[in-house]
């Protein structure tokens, strides 16, 4: 599956403008992910986010606590997500997700092996894996077990450095090749989302653009229904 050269993995620029989604591929999604820091008011929060609208899964990505923190944070945002039948996902740590029992984890590059991850979380677990810019690195992450694979940031953001920024085009190479869920991340907003949706992304991983929402996160949350028409209620 990785045996290709850079040559034949080259993109057309133009390729996402001529992309068409295979109708048997599902519509494309929200996936939420957490503000670096909170407080104990955040799961009113994030259950006001849900009211906005379908919601296909939540990461928790809390930077400088360490594990019991995040754990003792993450139960009752958990229980909320089971409530409302959405997948909690725990980023970059295995042992973390494992210890909560959690739907799923998120890998960096350098947070660990999918295979690695499939054994401690069991064959239900999604595993997901940052694949930046990378083709090489999406394929080696299918094959190596992952359920989706991550592209980003398409656009410039305030929650992470980044040093990638891939086309558009890399959503429709991956949506016409493989199965496997691809998920576009990265300064996304309702403006500049639909792009993204129309080169092929089958997640929007969101996250200053539902928190920072002037009207508060369920507007945040609802502004994205044009965009993602099978999330209208």
């Amino acid at each position: 599956m990785t045996d290709f050269t850079d040559e034949e993995l080259a993109l057309d620029p133009h390729f996402a403008d001529r992309f068409e989604r295979d109708v048997r591929r599902p519509a494309c999604q929200l996936y939420l992910i957490s503000p670096p820091t909170i407080d104990a008011a955040f799961v009113d929060r994030l259950g006001q986010a849900f009211d906005g609208g379908p919601v296909a899964a939540f990461q928790l990505r809390l930077k400088g606590l360490d594990e019991a923190a995040i754990a003792r944070a993450a139960e009752p945002l958990q229980r909320l997500c089971a409530d409302r039948e959405v997948a909690f996902i725990v980023n970059d740590s295995i042992a973390l997700a494992e210890r909560l029992g959690a739907d799923g984890v998120h890998l960096g590059q350098d947070d660990g092996d999918p295979r690695d991850a499939r054994s401690r979380l069991g064959p239900k677990a999604q595993i997901g894996v940052t694949c930046r810019d990378s083709r090489h690195l999406a394929m080696a992450a299918g094959e190596a077990g992952a359920d989706y694979v991550a592209f980003g940031a398409f656009y410039p953001t305030t929650t992470k450095e980044v040093s990638h920024r891939p086309d558009p085009s890399i959503l429709g190479w991956w949506t016409t090749l493989f199965e496997l869920p691809c998920v576009a991340i990265g300064g996304i907003t309702p403006a500049n989302g639909g792009a993204l949706v129309q080169a092929g992304a089958d997640f929007l991983a969101v996250s200053s653009a539902v928190w920072a929402h002037e009207a508060g996160p369920s507007a945040g949350v609802a502004a994205f229904g044009e965009l993602l028409p099978g999330r209208r209620r």
